[in-house]
């Protein structure tokens, strides 16, 4: 499949095809966008847009009236390829910050399942219920500096829930988490999404982030998926273009708060 065509298929499967996250959110479709609704913990915001010059202002006023009249912050994800060209400005000038940018990136599944065996005394260790979840969320929070706590609520919903479309996994080095990651399953869809992989500082470089793309590669491919897509930092892009992956376009989260 070659680029247009395969981000093409993200777009219908992933965006304008989009699913809740979780139990506590619903998708809604309005006026040529495509939204995301949860709880203050969860993730709120546009996943998907087909606006044009004429339109698209408006329908920026409308999801910041929609959003705020629910008292809830959200985020308007902005692709590279999204049109009009100029939305970001558009964003902008209608009170959102933007975010670093991402690249978004897809994998073959069967092609990134093999080899990367974890460093010397360190194990994966799947991840299935509220202690295996508090692991995660400690490693988040000593990798990214960031508070945890919409990850614990959106991965203890999701395991009670839907556990098979999540695989979350921690990466132990004796009895100290040192890396987390998980994944997402999208039924009906030939993508799983690499979501939160972080390795606390003085783990870094040893291969750790790398064997955790590739035990969730092996449990997308076993269940069917074909492809794995990740929106990577600047970080990550240079080790997932070594593993394989490709990109297909930039993505930059501009956030609202109500």
């Amino acid at each position: 499949m070659d680029h247009a065509e395969l981000l093409a298929l993200f777009d219908r499967d992933l965006r304008a095809g989009a699913r809740p996250d979780g139990p506590d959110a619903r998708v809604e479709r309005t006026g040529g966008v495509v939204r995301q609704v949860a709880s203050a913990q969860g993730w709120n915001g546009v996943v998907w847009s087909a606006l044009d010059e004429a339109g698209a202002d408006a329908a920026i006023a409308a999801q910041i009236g929609h959003y705020t009249g629910l008292g809830l912050d959200f985020e308007w994800k902005l692709y590279g390829h999204d049109r009009p060209a100029d939305l970001g400005r558009r964003l902008c000038a209608a009170g959102f910050t933007p975010g670093a940018e991402e690249t978004l990136m897809i994998g073959e599944a069967d092609g990134l399942a093999h080899g990367t065996e974890p460093p010397e005394g360190v194990r994966v260790v799947p991840v299935t219920g509220p202690a295996g979840v508090d692991l995660v969320a400690d490693v988040h929070e000593k990798a990214f500096g960031a508070d945890s706590s919409w990850l614990r609520h959106q991965l203890l919903a999701r395991l009670a829930a839907d556990p098979d479309t999540v695989v979350a996994v921690v990466a132990m080095a004796g009895g100290e988490p040192v890396s987390a990651a998980r994944m997402e399953l999208v039924p009906g869809t030939p993508f799983a999404g690499l979501w939160g992989g972080g390795t606390v500082q003085h783990w870094r470089g040893r291969g750790i982030y790398r064997t955790l793309v590739a035990h969730r590669a092996r449990a997308a491919a076993a269940r069917g998926y074909r492809y794995l897509q990740v929106d990577a930092s600047s970080q990550s892009r240079p080790i997932l273009e070594r593993l394989g992956f490709v990109p297909l376009t930039t993505t930059t989260p501009y956030e609202y708060t109500a």
